[in-house]
């Protein structure tokens, strides 16, 4: 969720008008369940909201990829631009230093928008949008997964288990590519619109990985094994069943 307003008030408004909308679909939803007599108006609810999102990420890829192909624009959220320090700013670039001092070297976070991208440029910013929107949509998918099953009357089979196992592989990808993407693709897109020798043409390459994904990813597959251990007491629990009809 994002918004945007030259006063607070107006971004704060933009943005509860979208937690409306979604406070109104899940309203919506306990209505209809309680009077269908419901007795699982949070998975009810919980499902609605999260196939939605889904479902709204399946559309936003759509777009990504139209733009990719025929877009006269390419745009590169979280994009690391070097910015030159004001020149009436004391600092320092070389040397040592006896307490704090301030040195040139600074980087924002912005969103480049480069018009008729070269093919680099358009590919890796796609990857990058791409990416992003896929790795926020994976919790989506596994509560989609875990809601739809447990609604059904199966908590614990083996199609939770392989979800929450291909979630943990695809947090590890799509997270680390979360977080290289961006910077790949800025620099490249300012190498191809700047001089070599410009205050705002990248030299480097300056890529970094975050342990999120991979902290993700474990506890993924942590909970993959505590399901997995469900089902299997299950399975037990139904042959005990079994066995004690049989005798009796």
């Amino acid at each position: 969720m994002f918004a945007s307003a030259t006063e607070l008030p107006a971004a704060l408004l933009r943005i509860a008008i979208i937690l409306i909308g979604v406070a109104v679909v899940a309203g919506i939803v306990v209505v209809i369940g309680r009077r269908r007599k419901s007795t699982t108006l949070a998975l009810d609810v919980t499902l609605t909201l999260s196939s939605w999102w889904a479902l709204l990420s399946a559309v936003g890829l759509l777009f990504i990829v139209g733009k990719a192909i025929g877009g006269e624009f390419a745009e590169i959220s979280n994009a690391q631009i070097p910015t030159p320090w004001a020149s009436d700013l004391p600092c320092r670039t070389t040397g040592e230093t006896s307490g704090p001092e301030l040195w040139c070297i600074g980087a924002t976070s912005s969103t480049l928008t480069i018009s008729h991208p070269d093919d680099a440029t358009r590919v890796l910013a796609a990857a990058a949008q791409a990416g992003t929107l896929l790795y926020s949509t994976i919790p989506a998918v596994l509560i989609a997964i875990v809601c739809f099953q447990t609604l059904r009357g199966r908590p614990f089979s083996a199609t939770i288990t392989r979800a929450l196992v291909s979630g943990s592989i695809a947090v590890l990808i799509l997270g680390t590519a979360n977080d290289l993407l961006p910077s790949i693709a800025s620099t490249v897109a300012l190498r191809s619109v700047t001089p070599f020798g410009s205050d705002f043409y990248p030299e480097s390459f300056q890529i970094g990985i975050t342990p999120v994904p991979i902290v993700a990813a474990l506890a993924l597959l942590a909970l993959a094994a505590v399901f997995r251990q469900g089902m299997r007491l299950q399975r037990e629990n139904e042959s005990l069943q079994k066995e004690t009809e049989g005798l009796v």
